[in-house]
């Protein structure tokens, strides 16, 4: 593998790096002009078809930097060696972790492929396989998918790879994690030896070298920064407290309203969490809703669509789309609870301060979860060994935040409490209740025989003076009492005896 790992300090242009001018034109429109250092030194030698991994931090324009290679070494429908590639079939697939990735790198695709005129089909699971489908059957040049899906379409024959001239495997080290790289593999056998194999990731687990080695082909090993640098966002301020559990919403809802805030995404551990806090936040009047694995698919997307076009102002996620979110104008990220890792730590606040813009991440830590940040701070070498106590009324959440002084937690007054039905009102007349009826039938039994009100009624037989001179309740107990002792061998007369 090579390695180039110099700094680039000129700046220069997509069209001096030799791309289309139909992308570039593209590119201008969707405003964007220069090129970010892992694009710049991935596309002299992306473009000539080598096989490369590309390392950089997160939000660093990774998508760019091999999607401008796919679309410019495809075939579009207006050359005339279009006629010679199988018609319909994918000439290059792109494999993403997410939904919500997949998503955003199509999106990257379409608006840079905008004057080409290349077919771009994004495939995933939670939505019905018809669509998609249809998409294949009337013929696609890029498909973009999660390994779940494209496996299955490909099982069903409906999606053939096996003419593709590029592969590309995104974030490959979070398909590492969520337990992807045996799908990748089937992928990988499905296409040509001949393809050209890109892989990017912010960091290379010994199991992502390992499949590098196994299925690419001498590839260049391009890091956008130095290997001295750290792994996470320098324009993004890192603030560590140590709070209380009942205490967060608090917290957050004097967050949101700090002079600087825009978007927020607060990320959760559980499902479950993120649902709480988002309700939490929309009951104190914040625009805020949850994204996570159990909402349908279409609610996902709904929820993202809203939060791209700032109509809601909070997003609460789980981890699964951490890597998948990526949002212009994130001022805050918030670690509602401490992440697992350091690579999970990573990728939460690299949602914020992203190409270029700086932004805020803010960790809260349990007392519970002291030596698990601990370990992290202690991995990435961070100056947050002690991590502050800090409550909603604390000053250095004020001053660290720019919070303005007197701001309370909600920006609407809490509902009041409903009315109990059950509980009549002080102005309120009460019920009226039914009279309650004393007249009651019982039926009795003794000796297994059952007694009428006729029978109650007669006077007792001399045997039973004894027993009519107690009362009933007490006569009953030494009854079952019997029943009892005669399961273990003692009959009724033995035990009266």
């Amino acid at each position: 593998m090579g390695s180039n790992e110099s700094e680039l300090n000129t700046v220069t242009t997509f069209r001096e790096l030799g791309v289309l001018p139909e992308i570039c034109d593209a590119l201008e429109r969707g405003g964007i002009t220069t090129p970010f250092a892992i694009q710049e030194m991935t596309l002299s030698v992306a473009l000539l078809g080598t096989d490369l991994i590309g390392q950089a931090r997160t939000g660093t324009g990774k998508t760019l930097a091999f999607g401008i290679p796919v679309l410019q070494r495809s075939v579009v429908s207006t050359d005339p060696a279009y006629a010679d590639l199988p018609q319909g079939k994918p000439q290059a697939l792109i494999v993403a972790p997410t939904r919500e990735l997949a998503l955003q790198v199509s999106g990257d695709l379409a608006l840079a492929s905008q004057d080409l005129g290349l077919r771009v089909l994004t495939v995933y699971g939670g939505v019905p396989y018809e669509p998609q489908l249809d998409a294949l059957a009337s013929g696609v040049d890029i498909v973009v998918g999660t390994p779940g899906r494209l496996i299955d379409l490909c099982n069903r024959r409906s999606l053939d790879i096996s003419h593709v001239h590029a592969l590309v495997l995104d974030e490959a080290d979070e398909m590492l994690d969520l337990g992807f790289l045996p799908d990748v593999e089937k992928l990988l056998r499905m296409t040509p030896e001949t393809r050209q194999t890109m892989l990017f990731s912010a960091t290379m687990p010994a199991a992502i070298v390992s499949l590098a080695r196994t299925h690419m082909r001498h590839p260049m090993n391009i890091r956008a920064e130095s290997s001295y640098d750290t792994q996470l966002v320098p324009a993004t301020a890192q603030f560590i407290y140590q709070a209380h559990d009942l205490d967060k919403p608090e917290i957050i809802g004097r967050i949101l309203q700090a002079d600087d805030a825009e978007k927020v995404i607060v990320f959760t551990r559980t499902k479950r969490q993120a649902q709480r806090v988002a309700d939490d936040l929309a009951e104190r009047g914040f625009k805020a809703s949850p994204l996570h694995g159990d909402m349908a698919q279409v609610a996902r997307e709904k929820a993202l669509t809203k939060f791209r076009e700032n109509k809601m102002r909070v997003l609460v996620a789980t981890d699964v789309a951490a890597r998948g979110i990526d949002v212009q104008g994130v001022s805050h990220v918030i670690n509602y609870t401490c992440p697992e890792d350091e690579k999970t730590y990573i990728h939460r606040i690299g949602r914020t301060g992203r190409a270029g813009a700086t932004g805020i991440a803010v960790t809260f830590v349990d007392w519970a979860d002291l030596h698990r940040w601990k370990m992290i701070n202690k991995a990435l070498d961070l100056p947050f060994d002690d991590p502050q106590e800090t409550y909603s009324t604390s000053e250095n959440l004020f001053h660290d935040l720019g919070i303005p002084a007197g701001t309370r937690g909600r920006i609407v007054d809490p509902a009041p409490p409903a009315p109990r039905e059950d509980r009549p009102s002080r102005d309120r007349a009460p019920r009226e209740r039914a009279p309650r009826s004393r007249t009651r039938q019982r039926t009795r039994t003794r000796s297994g025989a059952q007694v009428t009100s006729d029978t109650a009624s007669k006077p007792a037989a001399p045997g039973e003076q004894a027993s009519a001179g107690r009362p009933a309740g007490q006569s009953r107990n030494r009854r079952r009492r019997r029943r009892s002792d005669s399961s273990s061998g003692a009959g009724p007369e033995s035990a009266a005896s």
